[in-house]
């Protein structure tokens, strides 16, 4: 059995980079280009592959490049996996502030925000469904607002699934920081 590919994964601004930088800081193998550098949408920056989902369509086995390291591939990006073996943490978030985020991130109001909400919302589940049916993938499902109100929790319940990474958590808990999120919607 080849090693595992550990994925981060969730819509865009769902909070996959802040599970990118945890887990670097607590000493996991993190699969990045350094392309795209911290802005003010994400000051500690994205940690990601440019264009992975593109590698992936031209090859698929691309993503065996990261045997053992944690790679981030949004959720449209799953349709590209090969069979392999996959240790994947999907991240959600409340989708209003996926949107907020993604406008202010963009500069400009979504004039079709509603069809953006239920395209998100058909891929989010899609996604969702597609893994749960692979027996290759082992997932955990995470909430970037509960971890959020609750980094040790549910940063241990990450550090348990990952239970081959000997990973520190006490400096996972110190990156997340609550000032940065900033399109909380009051319920």
């Amino acid at each position: 059995m080849k090693k595992p590919v550990y994925i981060i994964s969730g819509l865009p601004r769902s909070g996959t980079s802040m599970i990118m930088q945890v887990l670097e800081a607590g000493g996991f193998p993190i699969a990045t280009d350094g392309k795209r550098h911290p802005d003010e949408s994400n000051p500690k920056g994205y940690l990601e592959i440019d264009s992975i989902i593109n590698k992936l369509k031209d090859n698929s086995d691309f993503i065996f490049n990261f045997e053992d390291k944690v790679v981030k591939v949004i959720a449209y990006g799953f349709q590209y996996l090969p069979s392999g073996n996959y240790k994947v943490i999907y991240v959600e978030r409340d989708i209003d502030e996926v949107l907020d985020s993604m406008e202010k991130m963009m500069g400009a109001k979504d004039e079709s925000r509603s069809g953006t909400q239920k395209a998100f919302i058909k891929l989010n589940d899609k996604t969702k469904t597609d893994i749960n049916k692979r027996e290759d993938m082992d997932v955990l499902f995470v909430n970037y607002n509960a971890i959020l109100s609750s980094p040790k929790e549910h940063l241990e319940e990450i550090h348990r699934f990952l239970k081959n990474k000997n990973l520190d958590l006490e400096k996972m808990v110190e990156v997340v920081d609550e000032k940065l999120y900033r399109q909380k919607r009051m319920k």
